[in-house]
């Protein structure tokens, strides 16, 4: 079995979120779950004044251009490649180029094998044991695995406000 990587694929402009449907009901579809893993549209938040008035929007950071994290194969190169919207993979003629670690981590995406795993779940009591947070108790209200991150509640001016805090930062008690 090949190796477990990111590449980078090209579509039309203003279809990215069309073809990441379509890739994952196409994985569905397929039951192609254990070679391709996640499909991107990589966003940034931006401030953007409009009217005098500023709003914070997601945009895409590379539009025309999805991430697919998956195994290369002839299935999965097929699949990918024939999907409505797609123009190809980013590479040398036809052949698709992985993208390297120092490239993920610069868009904010670590290998899966530095992942933290947390023995907390939604309803667990935690204590927060680090940052601006440090000695709060409260329960987890959600768990995020992709970002690292529980959402807990805690009390700010007399309301109930939802705090992200990290894996590392938080403990069960």
């Amino acid at each position: 079995m090949s190796e477990l990587n990111w590449y980078v694929v090209h579509t039309y402009s203003g279809y990215e979120n069309k073809v990441k449907a379509n890739i994952e009901k196409t994985i569905e579809n397929r039951k192609l779950q254990d070679q391709i893993f996640e499909v991107r549209v990589p966003l940034q938040e931006v401030v953007e004044m409009k009217g005098g008035v500023k709003k914070n929007v997601s945009k895409k950071m590379f539009p025309s251009y999805v991430l697919v994290n998956m195994v290369m194969n002839d299935d999965t190169w097929y699949v990918i490649r024939n999907t409505r919207g797609v123009t190809g993979f980013v590479g040398p003629g036809s052949e698709p180029i992985p993208l390297s670690m120092d490239e993920m981590k610069k868009l904010g995406i670590t290998e899966t094998e530095e992942e933290v795993q947390i023995d907390v779940e939604v309803g667990d009591l935690v204590e927060v044991v680090s940052g601006a947070w440090e000695g709060r108790v409260s329960v987890v209200k959600d768990i995020n695995m992709n970002k690292q991150t529980v959402t807990i509640e805690v009390d700010m001016f007399g309301r109930e406000t939802s705090v992200e805090i990290g894996f590392l930062d938080v403990k069960k008690l």
